[in-house]
């Protein structure tokens, strides 16, 4: 974590606060930095979410920030079509690698710009970790765009580190940054809160999120 930090941190002080994703992939690559939330398994919240719902045959699933691919990957196996997308072209390529027979479509594209077609195109979409890492102004921007991918009678699954202060103090150097109450609730935008989880997880210094939202 102290490399990702070190990486954030000298992007947030130059005003480029997404720039750092890239570098730190291809550090990974090279074998000379760790990817912290590379661990090659999906995510336990999502496993444990997906565990109560429905089958996804014949559904449209989107993931945020897919990095290296592996939830990506995990809801393919439930029937998904699955696209995930990455800002780091890095990433993209390693989740190709890693899966070359993969049906997944991966793509690099960026949370704060995405396909005009993808506008209310997925009846699943999932965000994990995606926005917790982001500082500042690039963060609302996220935030507030998030939920627009989710097509009508859709879902939006936000799953995130949790903060229960209101207005948190965020030290530049100490990213991630955990999401409050009303930061996964601008994520949800117009759509309607099925549930919103605050919760200990398998760590109980890291209380986290989980998030659903619909809509109608």
């Amino acid at each position: 974590m102290d490399r990702a930090r070190q990486l954030s941190a000298e992007s947030v002080a130059q005003g480029d606060p997404m720039g750092w994703f890239e570098q730190l992939y291809e550090e990974g690559q090279a074998g000379a930095a760790i990817v912290p939330w590379v661990r090659g398994v999906p995510n336990d919240t999502l496993v444990e979410w997906a565990a109560g719902n429905a089958p996804g045959t014949g559904k449209q699933a989107l993931v945020v920030g897919c990095g290296t691919g592996e939830d990506a990957e995990f809801l393919a196996t439930l029937g998904y079509e699955v696209t995930g997308f990455d800002i780091a072209p890095t990433a993209i390529a390693s989740a190709q690698a890693r899966n070359p027979r993969s049906a997944v479509h991966y793509q690099v594209a960026d949370l704060t710009a995405l396909p005009a077609d993808w506008k209310g195109a997925f009846n699943l979409v999932v965000e994990i970790f995606t926005l917790q890492p982001l500082y500042g102004e690039v963060r609302a921007r996220a935030l507030a765009a998030v939920h627009e991918p989710v097509a009508p009678r859709g879902t939006l699954l936000v799953i995130s580190f949790a903060t229960s202060e209101e207005d948190p103090v965020r030290d530049p150097q100490m990213m991630p940054w955990p999401l409050t109450r009303a930061e996964v609730e601008l994520a949800g935008g117009p759509l309607q809160a099925r549930s919103i989880e605050y919760f200990m997880g398998h760590d109980p210094d890291l209380p986290r999120w989980r998030a659903e939202f619909t809509c109608d």
